[in-house]
């Protein structure tokens, strides 16, 4: 009878328990970000586990059900990465705020991309499976709400001002723009003095912009 079965029965203690439902979801999230949701079974997961396939329904029901507590660590991971990138401390203006944000962000994902969250999402985002709404949803959406705040708050119109949208979106685009393999053969090594000087030309970029946009007539719609 296997380790996983006898889990199950109760005949080993509670900490093994959580050891084996921590190897498969540790397991299941690098081979997720590595190759997909579709091109992942439960038997590649159990066998790099050193767990019995009983395992993943016991724990987790399905594949999806395992799949979907990946997606919640990414979604818990990206809502920390958030309040970090919005934290520039007491005292900031706005625009030092919005260079803080870009900043971080851009660590994140040029630096520390490797780690299994972003090449998750950068999956999702190419790939995208029912998970993205989850993502959308609980992660994106928030931050781009933050984000809008600080727009607005630059321009210093309400948030529901139209321009603002657009402000955000070039914003954003800018930064996981250069998260793609193109992007990478243009600078092949993102250093940390790098990605400040890219973060300080995203900045200024993007205030610069903020600000020939304010100047328009918010009934001028696109």
């Amino acid at each position: 009878m296997s380790n996983e079965v006898d889990q199950i029965n109760g005949a080993i203690p509670a900490a093994a328990d959580h050891e084996t439902r921590q190897r498969l979801l540790e397991v299941a999230q690098r081979l997720f970000a590595e190759h997909g949701f579709q091109d992942v079974s439960i038997r590649d997961i159990c066998k790099e586990a050193n767990a019995n396939v009983a395992a993943v329904n016991y724990y987790f029901r399905d594949k999806w059900a395992l799949y979907l507590e990946v997606i919640r660590i990414n979604v818990e991971f990206s809502k920390k990465l958030s309040d970090m990138a919005h934290d520039a401390g007491p005292g900031k203006s706005p625009e030092e705020r919005l260079h803080h944000y870009i900043r971080t962000i851009l660590h994140h994902t040029l630096r520390d991309g490797q780690c299994w969250q972003g090449r998750l999402m950068a999956r999702e985002m190419a790939d995208p499976s029912p998970a993205l709404d989850v993502i959308f949803k609980e992660a994106i959406r928030p931050n781009s709400e933050r984000v809008a705040a600080l727009v607005a708050e630059i321009m210093g119109v309400p948030r529901t001002d139209h321009r603002v949208n657009g402000c955000v979106g070039s914003i954003q685009t800018q930064i996981y723009g250069l998260a793609n393999p193109v992007a990478k053969r243009f600078v092949p090594e993102f250093t940390p003095e790098v990605i400040d000087g890219i973060a300080r030309h995203i900045a200024e970029f993007s205030l610069g912009g903020i600000r020939a946009v304010a100047q328009h007539s918010d009934k001028a719609k696109p």
